[in-house]
């Protein structure tokens, strides 16, 4: 069966066929985005979502799409609710190659389901950390780098590489209550019970994220030497206000990659000056995938998003997360000798990119992440990644090349992989796929 959609009229709002062939004429790949343009989250998803919808528009207008037929980024809306989310995979995977769930928790929902239905989930930078073991979880991938990976590097760059010189002092883990903001724990708490530092782990629930007065109290009498956060949506905005207003000091607050919003930040704008965030991608401005994107999207009124936006660290990211898919659909189809893959075709694709420095430079964009490569037991490719840092009106660069502790995370990995499938037996396994990395 071709894996191929016709869109409808109604739906070119938000497909990236807008403005090509008649709808009613065209086939493409299915590749839908389980979006969320709307809710508590739509600040931080609508920037995403715009960044990887017009990398795909400027495919489809400069190269016909990927290897000769076109992409259908159709959206379907999910407020980042999870049953929504497992409402629209469930309306989405019948002609689609790929879902992309867009939340820890429709990953989860949906992770056990993909073995029946055999389409493989791209999560980048999210979701379940174990999936990097892609001898258990053959059709999920999270490259280019895992929350646990996330959490090693603010750990990293806090104790500049010593986690040992973390002993004695407290660190608060500010995170949302939900499985976003609890995936990370299993590593953070492992690491302060062996190099000897305080954990304070302080939930936000999803009514209090615009109002954390209660959480920064908490923050006050604790005195911690460092803030960590793992917030998303309003959340961020909420929390980075209330740093400010109790003059916590932002060099010592560092989030996670999804804590790092440009929009979030001007709302304090000078007063935030010094927060950080751990990022696996960065805005190249001058990037020639920029021209490119000016000269196919932007000049002809197809993009939805604005020069403001397009500046930030999350539109960036959008167009690297279209890349890696882009670039595993042409990898499966080089493979397969055919341009109308299906889900299994791209599953082999996804575990067998290789971004190297010399293909990002091809790509026009050098610098946005860093090379990585994946392979039937490594789904993740933990690429590592940068600290950034606001100077009171963007972030920047404020540190050099991270990487993940490998040595740590990998057996903490196999041995999560190993647990969930025990504990949702019968699990299929690939006996031909090497648990070790690589």
């Amino acid at each position: 069966m071709k894996h191929f959609t016709k869109l409808a009229a109604a739906a070119l709002a938000l497909s990236v066929l807008a403005g090509g062939a008649a709808a009613d004429e065209t086939e493409a790949l299915f590749v839908p985005n389980l979006a969320y343009r709307t809710g508590p989250f739509a600040a931080t998803g609508i920037p995403l979502m715009n960044g990887q919808r017009d990398y795909a528009l400027m495919l489809n207008a400069r190269d016909g799409g990927v290897g000769g037929i076109k992409l259908n980024f159709e959206e379907c809306e999910t407020g980042y609710n999870t049953q929504k989310g497992v409402e629209c995979y469930e309306k989405t995977k019948g002609t689609a190659i790929v879902t992309q769930p867009w939340s820890t928790g429709i990953t989860l929902q949906v992770l056990p389901k993909t073995n029946v239905d055999q389409i493989p989930i791209l999560a980048p930078g999210y979701g379940f950390s174990p999936m990097a073991d892609g001898k258990v979880f053959q059709w999920a991938y999270n490259m280019p780098g895992s929350y646990w990976d996330a959490a090693s590097m603010i750990l990293k760059y806090i104790s500049d590489g010593n986690l040992d010189s973390l002993k004695g002092k407290t660190i608060a883990y500010l995170h949302l209550d939900h499985p976003f903001g609890k995936e990370p724990l299993p590593y953070l708490e492992k690491m302060a019970a062996d190099h000897g530092f305080k954990l304070e782990p302080i939930p936000v629930g999803l009514k209090e994220m615009q109002n954390q007065s209660a959480q920064w109290l908490q923050i006050r009498r604790l005195r911690p030497d460092y803030v960590i956060m793992w917030g998303w949506g309003a959340m961020n905005a909420g929390a980075i206000t209330e740093a400010v207003k109790t003059k916590f000091p932002m060099e010592n607050f560092v989030g996670t990659w999804w804590s790092g919003h440009d929009a979030d930040l001007n709302i304090v704008g000078d007063k935030g000056k010094g927060y950080k965030s751990i990022s696996f991608s960065r805005p190249v401005l001058d990037a020639p995938i920029m021209a490119d994107l000016k000269k196919y999207v932007y000049d002809k009124g197809d993009s939805l998003s604005n020069d403001e936006e397009r500046s930030g660290v999350f539109y960036s990211r959008g167009l690297v997360i279209s890349m890696i898919l882009s670039e595993a659909i042409a990898t499966a189809q080089e493979h397969f000798g055919k341009k109308d893959i299906g889900p299994a075709d791209l599953r082999w694709g996804l575990e067998n990119l290789n971004i190297t420095d010399e293909r990002l430079a091809e790509l026009g964009m050098t610098g946005m992440v860093a090379p990585f490569k994946t392979t039937c037991g490594d789904h993740t490719g933990h690429s590592g990644g940068w600290i950034l840092e606001w100077d009171g009106t963007k972030f920047v660069q404020a540190s050099d090349h991270l990487m993940p502790d490998s040595e740590v995370i990998r057996p903490m990995e196999v041995e999560g992989a190993k647990a969930y499938a025990e504990a949702n037996a019968p699990w299929p396994v690939n006996e031909t796929c090497s648990a070790e990395a690589g």
